[in-house]
């Protein structure tokens, strides 16, 4: 068996719109199609996707639920844009030896990295 990649990441969301507020309007996010009449909403990124879904009694937004880091061109310029627009950090940003990183909540609690690698 060889996973040859990943397919989509999947966050569970209460409110739609209340979540692509946030995805759209301050990660920057652009739609890349929905499903059930607007349940589901996709979002391409490289060669991966980003799928809000609709939360439910089996599957609950939780702060320690999903790990998805989104790369971002420039980290402290996206640290200043979402602490701007209000975004709660989970993490402040931290150092690893590959990569400049922090967490953030999504308006569910989902927590959402924002990732920069390091130049090799």
């Amino acid at each position: 068996m060889k996973v040859a990649n990943v397919s989509f990441v999947a966050v569970p969301v209460t409110e739609m719109d209340r979540s692509r507020k946030f995805y759209e309007g301050i990660i920057g996010l652009t739609k890349s199609r929905d499903f059930m009449d607007g349940k589901w909403v996709e979002y391409d990124l490289g060669s991966t996707t980003l799928a809000l879904v609709p939360a439910s009694d089996d599957w609950k937004p939780a702060a320690n639920g999903i790990g998805v880091a989104l790369e971002m061109e420039n980290l402290d310029e996206a640290v200043a844009e979402l602490k701007k627009a209000g975004v709660e950090f989970f993490w402040e940003v931290f150092e690893s030896p590959v990569c400049r990183m922090a967490l953030v909540l999504d308006p569910d609690g989902n927590r959402i990295g924002i990732h920069k690698l390091k130049d090799a």
